[in-house]
């Protein structure tokens, strides 16, 4: 079964470049995607929704150089659950897009 997602918005700020343990190149970015509907009495409503991401490697290096806060992206990737237990023992899980290619 295939997850692929495509998403155009605009990322919310710059992209974070950090380096595993073996140093390799990662990019977390989020991006902000606009809605515009009419509503029931036909008047015109926005709703925002944000999405966070993963880049890695090669990718993540060339979207740290050249992308910043308000860029207008498209982005494609597969979307992955990640679980974890915070410090007060809740279980909190979150959805994220590992993305494939970013323009």
């Amino acid at each position: 079964m295939d997850n692929t997602v495509t998403l155009i918005g605009n990322l919310v700020e710059d992209p974070e470049l950090r380096h595993t343990g073996s140093n390799i190149p990662m990019a977390n970015i989020r991006i902000a995607v606009n809605r515009r509907y009419r509503d029931r009495s036909d008047q015109w409503q926005e709703q925002t929704s944000f999405f966070g991401g993963t880049l890695w490697r090669d990718q993540a290096e060339n979207a740290a150089q050249s992308l910043s806060k308000g860029d207008r992206v498209i982005l494609s990737g597969t979307l992955e659950q990640r679980n974890w237990e915070n410090n007060e023992g809740e279980k909190r899980s979150v959805v994220e897009i590992r993305i494939d290619d970013i323009a």
